[in-house]
């Protein structure tokens, strides 16, 4: 095949109905020449590692970093280009795998299973399995399961981080489904909010700019110093990471500028791209792809609910209005004025969800001290003669104004003269002056204006009255450690309680050559002393200097030190400081605190002032700032409906107590919330028209709305498809009645028989069972889907459970475009298969600390199934040559046993939603245990019947992980009617527990016998030493072994057992402390006796082993003699020992008989050495001829 003709193919065929993306335009890179470069590149890769195994150093740095560099660019090429990006795939991702073929470079068992994944899907689809129906009837308790997610954003295709979170909804889901359920797994997709509009923005200016198709500045030195420096980073870096050096803006959109490189990188073509400036184009470009890459993952969705949010859905337009409309009447939504995090550049507030970073972070309120500046002004100040002008310090204490001795600034920060009105100028950084524009401090509204550009050293000396303070003049100095980005670059000195301040007056007052650097005289330094203002216990009046001194801080430079030192300080003295000066001498900190700000402002000598708590950029890129708004807010944290959410709370199953905290936290701060914004894509706020529902306010109790979706829309996501219903016959009151319980809507004109339909599947599904989250989402919308429940809904129908989890690396890494350590769910599904990568999901962790998911585990999930199928494929092809009959043998016994446990503990942990458990117990587990019987049958073979039924149930336990791969065997190689997604949960005995024990003691038996016997035989290193009693093995001789058990802990060892019984508590598996075990020791016939003292030296390790014991395995440990006959259990598996361990001859004796011991001969000695105990035999191994 010629090199042009490779470009057209496909290396690795995709199953037909998965989406491929079309190929359209014509790439401005030669795709020749890039596979040229592929497969060289791929060529010398491969003799790099042949020479990496003479010469381990070798480092494949720039290998590495020449297939990123190519991969980043491909964008370059058309979408004929992909299949080169497959060949880098490969390379990257599967060099290392042991699949079917030579050097681990064949596919084919991957293949098979998207070939087996297509095949089952197109039986699912034919009978339309996951089509869930209500009844007439109410469900009986566990006779339904209703489980969501929160819908995704459709500004992109799905990634692995959707995937996990949603993987343990689509689990529980599948597993309630599989024993008998009647189950609703919807799914919907998100598009209200800003991030689509100001992207479809975004291209339009690109447009606008560098035309259509834009010209963009590629080779620009920009990106030529950003290649540059990613090599420089990557130089000893190992060699299968790749650094690069990008923002964290960049990190998001993977490391493209344009928004028209982003959208190449989702194999948009160039005629494609510029439609998207029309936001309504992503809507109905992106949902569809996720609908495929959902149904190709095994989604178990009853697709005819699903929908789009935003009025271009005008039923889900519908309801939210409904929703907004009620919760105002009854007072839950208001219009109030209050401080808000605002992109300038977007013209309105931004939520969580409008945000690049910052996601959580609120308003951070402080008090501006007016510092007002004495006259005569320096020149430079000179054209503010005649107004009023202060420096403007931010501070979050303004209980310690009493104790000010000066003013703070960076002497290198820049500064500004602001104009806030006809009279007032404020000093005070850029920044700080636009926050303060947009809280109705400025002249010109939300445009500061700068009369005069400053920087810290214009400031330094400036004579300043301040309110409150003792010093009528105070002077402004320098301070090195100032942060600009933090209130307004000035900062108030207090240095009897800011180890800060302390320091830094320290500093001044001590060196006079750091007063001479900055032209600081003396006079405005050396006469202020610390004015002691609060006392506070343990440290007194003069906190910060105590503290400094205590932590040994030499100098304002010591910020670790420093900042501990104000832990200390600020904690201490909020909490039990009490004011020694002032207006409210006598009261407590925590207490005056509120009254000395209300009183500074009252007086108009400080004024209100807040900013983001930290740094938030919205998703247009704009950093955010703090913005007085006039908006439309929920009351969340109003008192009574606060209550009513914890009620819900306190009743909802949350499956981990670190996701309770989380709710309790939010709870107990989470207040008014902003449901109003201007810009965007959503539903219009019915009763003001000119906002937008905000995107998080639209999407707290839609869950109901799945329940009657699809008697709406017809199927149809858009809602535009003909419906018997039209969307203006949604009133209110027909709402109500769906869903509050409300009066029939006598006056509508729908049928009777639709509404009461709609009514019955609300009534059936709700309230929803779990709710399957990021734990991220605990802080705004699970909390607000709580509130708004309980607002709106019947105590019956508020949310059952939420399950959350933590975010996902791969392979041990943060997932991030710009490293190249992410995949969509397509490329998972493409790399992998689907079951390999639900595999893989299931095996990445439960808990809500971050999970793993490790591309060795999808690999080795592939060749698992894969070899379970073949396995299966065989013993069903040589079926004849089982052993028929009832399972009747030990091996059998212990089979048939560790499958029912298996049942059992995989279907507990299903229920607790830890599907990593029920991976292991489920699939792991069993495997081993099949192995284990292979093994253990011998020249008998195994049980037709047992091997027949540990195929059924290990299909079934493994279904709701693996769905496809479990449909193929029940359908094809197990030719069992019906679906295995609905077969039911199999049923299982209660498990043999002494049964366990004894095979686990047989197994543990085994391996001691296998250790003894290297000790025992010439010819070992462990049989060679010293002394030692050895066997010589000769080929005339045989090998024997001589096991010897003693069922029975007698003499001292049984009268210890007898005391830690009567000392431990099986409840909480503790024992009484040792002093009273000692006490009881001492009392009984071995203390009594006259050898005690030799004795208690054997006493106590046994006692401390023991009780160890107990405490891991409980009662049991303690007991003189194990529950099962050891004997009877070896003598019962005589064939299994002899091949495990190697000898022709065995024998099981009790080392209690003499006539046993004889048999020993004169090695008899090593019983002495190593005597036989309950669960401990021991073993003599000698020739015969």
């Amino acid at each position: 095949m010629c090199i042009s003709e490779y470009v057209q193919v496909q290396p690795h065929p995709k199953p037909p109905q998965f989406a491929t993306w079309s190929n359209q335009n014509q790439p401005p890179l030669n795709p020749t020449l890039v596979v040229v470069l592929v497969l060289l590149l791929r060529h010398a890769h491969a003799g790099l590692k042949n020479t990496q195994k003479e010469y381990p150093g070798t480092k494949p740095d720039s290998l590495s970093l020449a297939f990123v560099v190519l991969r980043q660019n491909l964008h370059k090429c058309s979408r004929n280009a992909l299949p080169i990006n497959s060949l880098l795939l490969n390379h990257s991702f599967h060099q290392h795998s042991d699949m079917a073929g030579e050097g681990g470079k064949s596919f084919a068992r991957r293949d098979r299973l998207l070939q087996i994944e297509h095949d089952v899907r197109k039986w699912w689809d034919e009978e339309d399995v996951f089509r869930a129906e209500s009844c007439e009837k109410p469900p009986e308790p566990g006779e339904k399961f209703f489980g969501n997610f929160p819908y995704p954003y459709m500004n992109g295709y799905l990634h692995l981080g959707h995937a996990f979170s949603l993987s343990k909804l689509e689990f529980a889901a599948a597993y309630h489904r599989l024993r008998g359920a009647n189950v609703l797994c919807p799914f919907a997709f998100h598009c209200t909010g800003m991030p689509i509009k100001a992207s479809a923005d975004k291209l339009a200016r690109e447009i606008q700019q560098f035309g259509d198709p834009p010209n963009f500045p590629h080779e620009s030195e920009e990106e030529i110093d950003t290649v540059q420096e990613a090599e420089e980073a990557n130089a000893g870096a190992p060699p299968d990471k790749f650094k690069g050096k990008k923002s964290k803006a960049a990190s998001k959109s993977g490391g493209q500028k344009f928004q028209w490189e982003i959208m190449r990188s989702f194999g948009l073509s160039d005629n494609e791209i510029s439609k998207f400036q029309n936001p309504y184009n992503w809507l109905t470009y992106f949902p569809p792809l996720a609908k495929e890459d959902l149904i190709a993952f095994g989604l178990g969705c009853d697709w005819r609910r699903s929908f789009i949010t935003t009025d271009m859905n005008p039923f889900y337009d519908s309801f939210v209005r409904w929703q907004m409309r009620k919760l105002k009447s009854m007072g839950k939504i208001v219009k109030d004025v209050r401080y808000t995090i605002f992109s300038p550049l977007d013209g309105q507030p931004c939520a969580d969800h409008d945000r690049a970073s910052g996601e959580g972070v609120q308003p951070q309120e402080y008090t501006i001290i007016k510092m007002e500046l004495v006259s005569p002004f320096p020149p430079k100040l000179g054209v503010l003669e005649g107004r009023r002008v202060f420096l403007a310090a931010a501070t979050l204490r303004p209980e310690t104004m009493y104790g000010q001795t000066n003013a703070w600034v960076l002497p290198d920060g820049k500064y500004g003269a602001y104009e806030i009105n006809d009279t007032d100028v404020f000093i005070l950084t850029q920044r700080a002056a636009l926050n303060l524009a947009y809280q109705k401090y400025s002249r010109i509204p939300e445009k500061p204006t700068c009369l005069v550009e400053l920087t810290g050293y214009d400031l330094i000396g400036l004579p300043l009255r301040s309110p409150l303070s003792f010093n009528e003049i105070i002077h402004a100095l320098p301070m090195l450690t100032i942060l600009t980005d933090k209130g307004t670059g000035i900062v108030t000195s207090v240095p009897s309680d800011a180890p800060d301040d302390y320091m830094a007056l320290h500093d001044l007052k001590s060196k006079p050559a750091l007063r001479a650097k900055y032209g600081v005289k003396d006079e405005w330094v050396l006469p202020f002393e610390i004015i002691p203002i609060i006392n506070i216990p343990e440290f007194g009046d003069r906190a910060a200097e105590k503290v400094c001194k205590d932590l040994k801080i030499k100098s304002q430079n010591e910020k670790e030190k420093l900042a501990d030192a104000k832990k200390l300080t600020y904690l201490k003295g909020f909490t039990e400081g009490t004011m020694l000066v002032g207006e409210f001498t006598g009261r407590k900190v925590q207490e005056a605190k509120a009254l000395i700000r209300s009183k500074l402002l009252e007086m108009g000598l400080a004024i209100m002032y807040s900013e983001p708590e930290k740094r938030v950029v919205s998703r247009s890129g704009d950093d955010c700032i703090v913005a007085l708004t006039d908006q439309w807010y929920l009351t969340y944290g109003e008192e009574e409906w606060r209550k009513l959410a914890e009620e819900c709370l306190s009743n909802m199953n949350l499956y981990s107590e670190e996701t309770r905290h989380g709710f309790e936290h939010t709870l107990s701060w989470l207040n008014q919330w902003a449901c109003s914004r201007s810009f965007g894509l959503g539903t219009r706020i019915p009763w003001d028209e000119q906002f937008l529902v905000e995107s998080l306010s639209d999407s707290t109790i839609y869950m109901a709305y799945y329940t009657v979706a699809h008697l709406l829309q017809n199927g149809d996501i858009y809602g535009s498809s003909r419906s018997s219903i039209k969307p203006e016959q949604l009133t209110d009151e027909v709402w109500d009645f769906i869903f509050c319980g409300g009066p029939y809507p006598k006056s509508s004109d729908i049928s009777s028989s639709i509404l009461n339909k709609m009514k019955q599947e609300f009534e059936y599904w709700y309230p929803f069972d779990l709710r399957v989250s990021g734990k991220d989402l605990i802080q705004n919308h699970l909390t607000f889907s709580i509130y708004n429940h309980t607002a709106i809904m019947s105590k019956k129908h508020w949310p059952r459970g939420f399950r959350c989890n933590g975010h996902i690396m791969l392979n041990s890494e943060k997932m991030s475009k710009s490293t190249g350590n992410f995949r969509t769910l397509r490329q998972a599904i493409e790399e992998f298969s689907a079951d390999a990568t639900r595999f893989s999901l299931a095996d990445a962790g439960d808990g809500v600390d971050d999970a793993n998911f490790v591309f060795e585990t999808a690999n080795a999930a592939i060749l698992r199934l894969t070899k379970e199928i073949s396995w299966m494929e065989e013993v069903l092809a040589a079926e004849s040559s089982l052993r028929t009959g009832p399972p009747s043998t030990y091996a059998d016994r212990v089979f048939a046993n560790d499958i029912n446990i298996a049942v059992k503990t995989t279907e507990q942990n299903y229920r607790d939603y830890m599907f990593r458990e029920a991976l292991k117990t489920g699939f792991y587990d069993l495997q081993a245990a099949r192995d284990e019987y292979r093994f253990s049958c011998g020249a008998g073979g195994m049980n037709r019947d047992l091997v027949w039924h540990f195929m059924d149930v290990q299909t079934r336990l493994i279904t709701p992980i693996c769905p496809h791969y479990g449909e193929y065997v029940w359908r094809i190689l197990l030719k069992k009617n019906g679906f295995v997604v609905k077969a039911g949960w199999p049923e299982a005995d209660s498990p043999d527990l002494t049964l366990k024990s004894a095979n686990k003691y047989l197994q543990d038996s085994i391996v001691l016998m296998r250790k003894l016997l290297q000790k025992q035989v010439l010819g070992s290193k462990k049989a060679n030493k010293k002394g030692a009693p050895v066997t010589t093995l000769s080929e005339d001789n045989r090998l024997a072994g001589l096991i010897y058990v003693n069922e029975q802990f007698d003499g001292w060892k049984a009268e210890c057992l007898r005391i830690l019984q009567s000392k431990f508590d099986s409840k909480t598996r503790s024992f009484a402390p040792d002093g009273e075990i000692m006490e009881a020791l001492k009392n009984s016939s071995v203390g009594q006796a006259a050898n005690f003292k030799q004795t208690q030296k054997l006493c106590m390790p046994f006692l401390r082993f023991k009780k160890d014991e107990a405490v891991a395995l409980g009662a049991q440990a303690l007991e003189l003699r194990l529950p099962f006959g050891e004997i009877e259990v070896l003598q019962e598996n005589l064939d299994l020992i002899r091949r495990q361990i190697g000898l022709e001859e065995v024998e099981i004796l009790s080392a209690t008989d003499p006539d046993a011991l004889a048999k020993a001969g004169t090695l008899v000695s090593l019983l002495n050495q190593n005597p036989p105990s309950p669960g401990n035999p021991t073993a003599i191994f000698l020739t015969r001829s």
